[in-house]
């Protein structure tokens, strides 16, 4: 197997930022709904697995067929050269869904997939037992799509938003990934300051230091391929590596977090003590409304609580005008509150320059986006 088809999936929304990750990092790609697909050998997959910051898993393509009877997908999973991908011991799961299909029973067509490939392999390693199933794990989706049948090996394990990083969070804690996306939509660059008004457990601004230190958010953790027979440990070995070589420890970020709860602060500096970014990140217990600054072309990015995941609803609502009021007068600065909040801007004070619909979670959310009017340089 020297070359895969894979798929970088995605929450919908964000499948174009992936494909641009995916470009910068020198792999072409196509941009489908909640996915980018692309090809690539082993070290592709390592590279991918570490550099992507917002995508959720990334997948081998094992096989694309369609399927309208039991019999045919049964028949066509058991064709695919399941001995290349899984050893006799491969302990291997097998996930499902079906969207607009003929065979709409995701159980039964998942059950049929599993007796396929375990005829399979059981011919081929002339073990005519049960497989023990006691190795590493494959985890497998069969997705039917309009009859249209897509098989995928998962390489990443727990998903990408798992940096490994966050040793506590708060009641509705935003993605790792998801907040990368929302710095990635933003003006932001690492020479400019940075603010998360109502930072949480850090995350956005974790994320933010990342990006601004060129470090790989998957660096310090392990991946389900890394515990293949057929995957030597040498190909995530040289992507480490190279990932290393490339990282700007010393590039000097300004990037502050400040929250109205004590607690939340502290949690944040926890989170960035285990990423490694203690040092880059100022957080302090502040009220929103007593932010000031003299610094110019900056960009704020908040998350604030919002109909269902936090607060009552006058609460928030004050909370909102008290950014118009705060935030307004810093016309230099750009500003991006992520929210479910349609009445948004009727309280913020201000009709947003841009807006874009993004999904935390199952929840529609919108990115209100204000640009600020760049300042000359000094």
């Amino acid at each position: 197997m020297n070359e895969f088809k894979l798929v970088a999936t995605a929450a919908s929304g964000i499948e174009a930022l992936v494909g641009k990750e995916l470009r910068d990092l020198g792999i072409e790609c196509q941009i489908e709904n909640s996915k980018a697909i692309f090809h690539g050998d082993l070290a592709t997959i390592a590279k991918a697995n570490l550099w992507l910051r917002t995508a959720d898993r990334v997948k081998i393509v094992v096989g694309e067929f369609k399927a309208t009877t039991f019999d045919e997908l049964f028949e066509k999973t058991k064709a695919l050269p399941w001995e290349e991908y899984l050893p006799l011991d491969a302990a291997f799961p097998v996930a499902g869904k079906s969207i607009k299909s003929t065979l709409f029973s995701v159980s039964d067509c998942q059950a049929i997939t599993k007796k396929a490939i375990v005829e399979r392999l059981s011919d081929y390693y002339h073990r005519y037992s049960r497989l023990p199933e006691s190795g590493a794990t494959y985890s497998l989706e069969v997705a039917l799509l309009k009859d249209q049948v897509t098989i995928t090996l998962d390489t990443t394990g727990p998903s990408l938003f798992k940096r490994g990083y966050r040793m506590d969070k708060g009641g509705a804690p935003l993605k790792e990934n998801m907040a990368a996306a929302l710095v990635l939509l933003t003006s932001w660059r690492k020479d400019r300051p940075f603010h998360d008004p109502v930072c949480g457990s850090g995350t956005i601004c974790i994320e933010a230091a990342l990006i601004g230190h060129n470090i790989a958010p998957g660096f310090n953790r392990a991946f389900a391929c890394e515990d293949w027979a057929w995957f030597p440990e040498a190909i995530f070995a040289t992507a480490r590596a190279d990932a290393e070589k490339v990282a700007d420890y010393d590039v000097e970020l300004d990037i502050l977090g400040t929250d109205i709860d004590g607690r939340m602060i502290e949690i944040s500096k926890a989170n960035a003590e285990e990423a490694g970014l203690g040092d880059s990140i100022t957080f302090k217990q502040m009220q929103l409304k007593d932010f000031t600054t003299t610094k110019e072309n900056g960009v704020m990015i908040a998350n604030p609580p919002y109909g269902e995941r936090l607060g009552d609803e006058e609460a928030v609502r004050k909370l909102y005008k008290e950014m118009g009021q705060v935030y307004r007068p810093l016309k230099t600065w750009s500003k991006y509150i992520l929210t479910s909040d349609l009445l948004f801007e009727n309280f913020y004070g201000e009709k947003a320059t841009k807006k874009r619909k993004l999904y935390n979670g199952a929840l529609r959310t919108d990115l209100f986006q204000y640009w600020g009017k760049r300042s000359p340089k000094k």
